[in-house]
């Protein structure tokens, strides 16, 4: 029979790569606790209306990467290609815009998007992402920034580096946007058939474009630093110096715009060095305008979104060995039926003391219990048979050493915790 295989862009995490996931997003709840944040939780699929709204109807990502279905009662949806627009919508719905400002969530949810998989990009992959809502001032940009630098800074990544951009406001990016199609079209016969279709429907998604020869017209284009209104130069100005203030290093990155409609003024990026193409370990930005554009009121929002798959790959770089799986502090060796369930009885005692122990569960031999055990890396071994249970005493070995200690079978449970006191 034809074995079934995951779909193509899909991935099964398992040891030793599940120590890592588990690592990071440890991290980061414990992270987002710290600055306030709290956990939010949306459906894996929504009507498509809302990402056509939220996330644009030019982008990339509503046009070709969506996966999409019509449901038996005919509505559209969508899996969810990105979570900021589902936590908008949630507010809104839900009431909490009333709530005291600003608003803080956090997510750890998987998205879906129809891409080229390649080392870092999945066409399923998660996402930890955070969400600030009704604080304007450049503060909450810093506050946002930061709590994405302590994630990284606690997984212990070195070789990543903070990119900053401003890419204005309604008011002052209709005349950068004018100067923008200019350059583009005068140098359009270097632009590849997307880009050139871009060029008057979302002329700033060319600036971000991985084709040679687009990437060289991005080079030489009007940047957006050099058109801001006096509001967002001094929006940005104030960043800068609580950045600096706060020893956060950066680098002004003209060429950071960011994929979706949403973005206004901040944009940013942590890049992580040596890890392939897809070395943007974290993304996020300013978006002012998206309540109101989903229905709710104007209230400005800011927020990022980190990719899991990507610090993974950037923690092998960087040599970054997270935590295992803690090893049993006890294996019980049994020989019999009787002997076999006193040692599950020892067992279950430590295991309600949150103690991680094991015993034979597939009729091993003695022998091969004996090299499971090893195998496992069981701190301590206790061989039980029918002259221990008549004794009711049994030796405990201590594997690293050797040592071994004669205990009552009633007193295994209480050596063990002691230990671990």
């Amino acid at each position: 029979m034809e074995k079934i295989i995951k779909p193509r862009g899909t991935m099964d995490v398992m040891a030793p790569d599940v120590f890592a996931w588990n690592y990071i997003e440890g991290i980061v709840r414990e992270t987002a606790e710290v600055f306030g944040f709290t956990e939010i939780k949306t459906p894996t699929f929504e009507e498509i209306g809302l990402f056509k709204r939220g996330v644009g109807e030019t982008t990339d990502v509503v046009q070709k990467e969506m996966y999409s279905f019509t449901d038996k009662d005919g509505t559209m949806y969508a899996l969810r290609p990105e979570g900021t627009a589902s936590v908008v919508r949630a507010l809104i719905e839900n009431g909490k815009i009333s709530d005291t400002l600003p608003l803080k969530y956090f997510y750890i949810i998987n998205c879906f998007r129809y891409e080229k998989p390649e080392a870092g990009r999945s066409r399923e992959f998660v996402q930890f992402g955070s969400e600030m809502f009704g604080a304007p001032s450049s503060l909450a940009d810093f506050t946002i920034i930061s709590l994405a630098d302590s994630v990284l800074k606690k997984i212990g990544l070195k070789n990543i580096k903070l990119h900053i951009n401003s890419i204005g406001c309604p008011k002052c990016r209709p005349i950068y946007r004018e100067e923008l199609v200019k350059y583009l079209r005068a140098n359009e016969s270097y632009l590849c058939d997307t880009c050139r279709e871009r060029m008057e429907t979302n002329p700033l998604r060319v600036l971000d474009c991985k084709n040679d020869s687009c990437k060289k017209v991005a080079q030489n284009a009007p940047k957006t630093i050099d058109h801001l209104c006096e509001e967002c130069k001094e929006h940005f100005e104030d960043l800068k110096s609580s950045l600096d203030a706060c020893g956060i290093d950066y680098v002004v990155d003209p060429h950071i715009v960011r994929g979706l409609d949403y973005y206004t003024k901040t944009v940013f990026e942590f890049i992580a060095e040596g890890i392939g193409s897809q070395s943007t370990v974290c993304g996020g930005g300013r978006y002012d305008g998206l309540m109101e554009e989903l229905g709710g009121p104007k209230m400005p929002g800011i927020g990022f979104g980190m990719g899991i798959t990507r610090l993974i790959l950037a923690m092998k770089q960087d040599g970054i060995e997270p935590p295992v799986l803690a090893v049993p502090e006890l294996y019980v060796a049994s020989m019999g039926k009787n002997a076999g369930r006193k040692g599950l009885e020892i067992v279950s005692e430590l295991r309600k003391a949150g103690i991680n122990a094991e015993t034979d569960l597939v009729g091993r031999s003695l022998k091969a219990q004996m090299k499971y055990a090893d195998k496992i890396s069981a701190k301590y071994v206790l061989i039980i048979g029918d002259s221990e249970l008549e004794a009711n005493k049994a030796s405990l070995k201590e594997m690293a050493t050797g040592e071994q200690t004669e205990l009552t079978l009633d007193k295994i449970t209480e050596y063990i915790i002691s230990k671990n006191i």
